[in-house]
C-alpha cells in the first residue's frame, strides 16, 4: 500500500511550473508506460496551454486547484476545484485560466486491449 497527499504534490507542482520557463510542470504518481494506468499530478501557471494532444484512451481531469479550459474542436468546458471533467475521444487541449493544478487519470486502452489476448 501507498499513500500519497494529493494536495502537497499539487502545491510542489505549482511552483516548479511558476519557475519554469514552460508555465507547467508535472510528476505522475502512479503508473507510467508499463501499465495500463497512469495517474499525473500537474502544475499550471494561469495562461499556460497544453497543446492539443490526442486522448490515448480514457481519461479524466480533476482539478485539484484553481480554473481550466478543456477543448475539444468547438466544443469547451471549464473546470474549476473540485471538479471532475471526461476527457472526450480525439483531440483536447487544457488552458490554465488561473494557477491550477490537476490530477490527470489515463487508462490506456490498447494495454487494456492487449491484457485481454493474453
Amino acid at each position: 500500500m501507498k499513500k500519497f497527499s494529493l494536495t502537497a504534490m499539487a502545491r510542489t507542482q505549482m511552483q516548479l511550473a511558476a519557475k519554469a520557463s514552460s508555465g507547467r510542470s508535472a510528476n505522475t504518481v502512479f503508473g507510467g508506460h508499463e501499465h495500463t494506468l497512469r495517474q499525473t499530478v500537474i502544475g499550471l501557471a494561469a495562461g499556460t496551454e497544453l497543446k492539443e494532444h490526442i486522448n490515448p484512451g480514457e481519461a479524466t481531469i480533476m482539478v485539484l486547484s484553481g480554473r481550466i479550459r478543456l477543448t475539444s474542436g468547438q466544443e469547451h468546458w471549464e473546470g474549476r476545484t473540485g471538479d471532475l471533467l471526461v476527457l472526450p475521444a480525439g483531440y483536447s487541449q487544457i488552458t490554465a485560466l488561473e494557477e491550477s493544478s490537476l490530477l490527470l487519470n489515463v487508462a490506456k486502452i490498447d494495454r487494456l486491449e492487449a491484457a485481454g489476448n493474453d
